[in-house]
């Protein structure tokens, strides 16, 4: 399992299966269930009947324990193994739509280079490195395997996803405009106003234990917005809120410019809010 520190060690590739004592099993892939019934053959033996299963029109069929397997069965593993692999399809690191430099004084050219083509681009290497070996877990059958990895998943496809959301909640300094029309209604319903929101965020957000989020997110159910955190790369999802914007306040994120000042580094982080972005998101979650 990866480690939810960076940096993150390398992974190692998947093992052998190991020999498995036979069973009565359920294959799940990708949606669908594959029943493998056990089987005898010669000598009294029991084994893993593979061809011996209902395949997707609900027929059964067996042609002798694991010595064959049936047509259907063969096309059933071969489509879930193609499901798997596009449910955890490989992940690339997003462009960002402006230059290191352009978010300066704010954020500095060093700390966004290294944030981005570093810290980001190790999230996606080790969410890609592990997701190829859930889909050959899955596969496998293996369910022990599978259930180690979900902490890695995670952490690295939380800071996927987490960071994917920060790039574009940010804009050059010579681009910012305040919020406008109805998320600044929004802003003005659920805070008083855009001054009372950051004067809840910050507080919020410089109390983060370690390294984490803070979001301004929607309540699905309420409609109403509201201040969550996160720990370490958790996305907000994971709060049963919708993301609007995400400020990172791991410490790669401002250290060598704030050092351990983070409240400054949370002051300084508005004045580079894409608002517009912001409220695009608030548009399509609130439809």
């Amino acid at each position: 399992m990866v480690s939810p520190t960076p940096p993150f060690p390398p992974i190692q590739s998947p093992s052998h299966r190991p020999h498995q004592s036979p069973s009565l099993a359920v294959l799940s892939i990708s949606g669908r269930r594959t029943r493998t019934l056990e089987c005898g053959r010669a000598r009294g033996a029991t084994v893993d009947c593979e061809a011996h299963a209902t395949d997707q029109r609900g027929a059964q069929t067996c042609v002798g324990g694991d010595m064959a397997m049936s047509t259907a069965v063969r096309g059933a593993r071969a489509k879930g193994m193609e499901g798997a692999r596009r449910l955890l399809s490989t992940q690339t690191l997003p462009d960002l739509p402006y230059d290191y430099s352009a978010l300066e004084p704010y954020v500095s050219a060093e700390i966004m280079q290294l944030h981005h083509a570093k810290h980001h681009q190790t999230y996606v290497n080790n969410f890609n490195a592990l997701a190829e070996q859930y889909t050959d877990a899955e596969a496998k059958g293996d369910v022990a395997k599978m259930i180690a990895m979900q902490a890695g998943i995670k952490f690295n496809g939380g800071g996927h996803v987490n960071h994917s959301i920060f790039w574009k909640n940010l804009c050059p300094t010579k681009d910012y405009e305040p919020p406008t029309g109805k998320l600044a209604e929004a802003i003005q319903e659920s805070f008083g106003s855009l001054d009372a929101l950051q004067g809840k965020f910050n507080p919020a957000a410089a109390a983060v234990q370690g390294s984490g989020w803070a979001w301004l997110a929607l309540h699905p159910e309420s409609k109403k917005l509201q201040v969550v955190t996160t720990s370490n790369q958790d996305p907000c999802s994971t709060t049963g809120h919708i993301p609007l914007l995400g400020v990172d306040v791991w410490e790669h994120a401002y250290y060598l410019q704030y050092k351990n000042v983070r409240p400054d580094y949370l002051k300084a982080i508005w004045n580079v809010v894409n608002w517009k972005d912001v409220a695009e998101r608030f548009e399509r979650a609130s439809a």
